[in-house]
């Protein structure tokens, strides 16, 4: 880290390469998110990319291809893995620390059993988040609120199943649970409206090798006793029939689990079912937007993972939302170097989901897609900054200002790629 030229760096992104998207481990091929994901950071929210910084974790890698290849260019040994491999991670970040104190940290694309012990060691240490986790929870809440209020209802009336627990699925789920209290709910009833469903059937209190973050998203096996199902494993199916929900979400990674009979059992009880199947890329999708528009006769509101091109259909044309994490990130990375917040804060990222709502066209014009269009990303980057940096402020880890002081320092510190003027000197 010593070898880098900036000295001004303000976002890291950083990954080991061990889930990168749906495709498993790919060693050090895994710099092309860091790469990505920084570029996002330029484009939505104006960071200057002379800012960012991508890192990869060299680890090793378990992929046996990469270990086969005598081009590959990275240490072809297998994963280090527990206490060498935290070591390892803890030496990199207090490097980190030392050289940039201040700088924004994103932990991409780690694997399921490093990802969330790695957030709550380090996210009251450095000023860090992970997008896996956080991220994609704070779009699908915003997503969320926006389809509830499009749908004429809020969030804390839905009844909401999880295909994928997880700990994206899981900390999506924590977020809803979250806005849900902030709705006026207690926080014993919200969790009894989320129904976490993986490949060994619904979570339930009981149940072995529960992951430490699924514990609390488990549903009591006595509030089942009235279900009608002869099945010990509960199903998707059997969930969605007996629960009858108003939300389905897929984070499962597996392609066409949300089939045919469960959409149309959902539809059955649900007039306008919100269903948002998000995994990625495209070819691992729990159903694709044209199937989910057909089995519902165009009523279901649809946001899914990956991007999508419009349906059409019965001469009607249905733009699907793609919930991706841009519409995140980049506004919390703003507002974090704008306020010049120290920790990234539940709150804030509960302020950067309800910002992301408020501009949802579905919402504010009573048609049209839940999300607002690309176009608009960099005004919705700012507002989600500005909201951001008030929260950051209000929480006292940020220099409290005025608003006008904070409006002007996103203005200051939002880069557009221009070209500079030159005057000549001499002929």
């Amino acid at each position: 880290l010593q070898n880098v030229p900036n000295h001004n760096v303000k976002v890291i992104v950083v990954t080991d390469g061990e889930r990168i998207l749906g495709l498993g481990d790919q060693g050090i091929g895994g710099m092309g998110i860091p790469i990505g994901k920084l570029s996002l950071y330029t484009t939505c929210g104006g960071i200057s990319p002379a800012y960012t910084l991508p890192i990869v974790l060299d680890v090793g890698t378990n992929n046996q291809q990469l270990l086969d290849d005598p081009l590959y260019m990275g240490w072809r040994h297998p994963r280090i893995t527990d206490d060498e491999y935290y070591q390892f991670v803890d030496d990199v970040i207090q490097a980190i620390k030392a050289r940039w104190p201040d700088v924004l940290l994103q932990f991409e694309d780690f694997a399921q059993k490093n990802a969330m012990p790695l957030l709550n060691r380090y996210r009251n240490e450095i000023c860090s988040f992970n997008d896996d986790i956080q991220g994609t929870a704070a779009v699908t809440v915003g997503t969320l609120i926006a389809a509830s209020r499009g749908a004429g209802s809020q969030l804390s009336e839905q009844k909401i199943v999880f295909l994928g627990a997880g700990s994206a699925g899981c900390g999506i789920a924590e977020q809803i649970i979250a806005q849900i209290v902030r709705e006026g709910v207690s926080e014993e009833e919200a969790r009894q409206r989320v129904f976490m469903v993986d490949r060994f059937g619904l979570l339930t209190d009981g149940m072995p090798n529960l992951l430490p973050f699924q514990n609390k998203l488990v549903q009591k096996r006595e509030h089942l006793q009235g279900w009608d199902t002869t099945n010990d494993v509960l199903s998707l199916l059997d969930v969605v029939r007996n629960v009858k929900p108003n939300i389905l979400i897929g984070v499962s990674g597996q392609p066409g689990l949300f089939t045919e009979e469960i959409i149309r059992e959902m539809h059955k009880h649900c007039p306008r079912p919100i269903v948002m199947p998000l995994s990625n890329p495209t070819s691992r999708v729990e159903a694709t937007p044209q199937n989910i528009l057909s089995w519902t006769d165009g009523e279901a509101l649809v946001a899914t993972g990956s991007p999508f091109a419009p349906v059409t259909l019965k001469g009607k044309q249905y733009a699907i939302a793609q919930c991706n994490n841009s519409y995140i990130f980049p506004g919390i990375g703003l507002g974090v170097i704008a306020s010049g917040a120290s920790r990234v804060t539940d709150e804030m990222l509960m302020a950067a989901s309800e910002t992301l709502a408020k501009h949802s066209p579905l919402v504010n014009n009573g048609e049209g897609p839940v999300l607002p269009e690309l176009k608009d990303i960099q005004t919705v980057s700012r507002a989600i900054a500005f909201a951001v940096g008030k929260v950051a402020q209000e929480q006292g880890v940020a220099v409290k200002t005025s608003a006008e002081a904070l409006l002007q320092a996103i203005s200051d510190n939002f880069w557009l790629p221009e070209y500079r003027n030159y005057r000549r000197t001499s002929i």
